[in-house]
């Protein structure tokens, strides 16, 4: 019997990387924390809670049973990343399985909080041995499951499991191009949610669309320096996780980020907004590390700063964007 592939995180991003790896006639095993929801994917085809109205390829079963996950060939990862370390370690405790472990292909954007770690380096050190990649770009979770097209990027140090990848969610709506810099892609799946945040405050206080565009481009020049200063490459920012999911997230109110940071541009709290949400807003805790990172690397990156700022609470927002407006006049090379 072909062993599943599976997919941890049953959120709308995970349901729907399941159901792309479904429509290519995988066995997919989707592993989701709320038994309900476990149970509606496999009663009716539908994930109701995370991603109402798109149904589900039959080939997508799934359970609220993390040790099933052991029988998976491979493990797609798409969880928080604030949670992202307490289920590799949860993963690390499976039965062994006959070598070479699973493969590994993380989806999760952000940093996390507590260690100022990206995604990759997490798994490393807690699933050591699993080859690794990194999946990112810009992507709504909603048209990716109904089949609308979408082109990534996919990051990973190792041709082979690189090009393995690429054949598994390769199809007629989906394109990945593949890059051996797997920290250039996962700043830019880390910073632009920020950046959305940026964008939204602004839209919400009318401040244009000129506005916005400067927050793009020089929100942009930000997250180069931080890929470079980790090691990545400034010229994959430019490409699909970089530029692409920046503009995508930064334009449009299907992104959580964008609409949350609507609602703060609107006098909305930070702390009422995340009250209750049934879905996570990665940019809220991805501001806060990359600030601590980025000073604790020497790196300029004052719109994540003023994001930062607002979220918590140390400047009001009109301060906050005082500021950004009276510093001192840089060349625009970086």
């Amino acid at each position: 019997m072909t062993q599943p592939l599976g997919v941890i995180g049953g959120g709308a991003w995970g349901t729907a990387l399941a159901q792309v790896l479904a429509h290519k006639g995988h066995e997919v095993l989707l592993w989701t924390r709320e038994p309900e929801v476990a149970d509606a994917v496999n009663r009716t085809h539908e994930n109701p809670v995370f991603l109402p109205g798109v149904v589900l390829n039959a080939h997508l079963k799934a359970t609220p049973s993390l040790p099933e996950m052991a029988a998976c060939a491979a493990w797609v990862l798409a969880v928080p990343v604030q949670h992202l370390r307490s289920l590799a370690v949860q993963l690390a405790a499976l039965p062994p399985t006959e070598p070479p472990p699973q493969p590994l292909i993380v989806a999760s954007k952000g940093l996390e909080v507590a260690t100022l770690t990206l995604p990759s380096r997490i798994l490393a050190e807690i699933l050591p041995g699993h080859s690794l990649a990194v999946l990112s770009g810009p992507s709504f979770a909603g048209e990716v499951a109904r089949g609308l097209p979408v082109a990534l990027t996919l990051g990973c140090a190792d041709d082979e499991a690189s090009a393995r990848w690429v054949a598994g969610f390769s199809g007629r709506s989906v394109r990945l191009y593949p890059t051996t810099d797997v920290i250039g892609v996962q700043v830019g799946g880390a910073v632009k949610n920020v950046l959305a945040l940026a964008c939204g405050i602004a839209l919400g206080l009318q401040l244009g669309d000129n506005a916005r565009a400067a927050l793009i481009s020089r929100g942009l020049v930000e997250m180069m320096r931080l890929a470079e200063a980790l090691g990545g490459r400034a010229e994959t920012l430019m490409g699909l996780s970089g530029v692409g999911d920046t503009v995508l997230t930064c334009s449009s109110l299907q992104s959580r980020n964008m609409a949350f940071g609507v609602a703060l541009g609107q006098g909305a709290r930070a702390e009422d907004l995340l009250a209750g949400r049934v879905s996570v807003c990665e940019g809220v805790p991805t501001a806060k590390a990359v600030r601590a990172l980025a000073g604790k690397l020497g790196v300029r990156m004052p719109i994540c700063e003023a994001v930062d700022d607002v979220l918590h609470g140390h400047i009001p927002l009109q301060e906050a964007i005082a500021h950004l407006l009276d510093r001192p006049s840089r060349p625009e090379g970086r």
